[in-house]
């Protein structure tokens, strides 16, 4: 189970860090927008994110 929990972290953090090596300008303007918006709005982005993750982990669970 710990290895896949840090294979997970791994995966997290390559991802995260994709947009910052490539595009650093952009991710500063993400960035911007992110502190613009209200508590409200970012909490239902995370509730999304976290949604959409659910799905798919129930998705690959259902597909084998």
């Amino acid at each position: 189970m710990w290895t896949t929990f840090f294979i997970a972290l791994a995966l997290v953090l390559i991802i995260e860090g994709v947009l910052p090596f490539l595009a650093p300008s952009l991710w500063r303007d993400v960035f911007r927008r992110i502190i613009q918006m209200s508590d409200g709005q970012i909490r239902f982005v995370g509730l999304s994110s976290m949604i959409v993750g659910v799905l798919i982990l129930y998705a690959k669970t259902w597909w084998q």
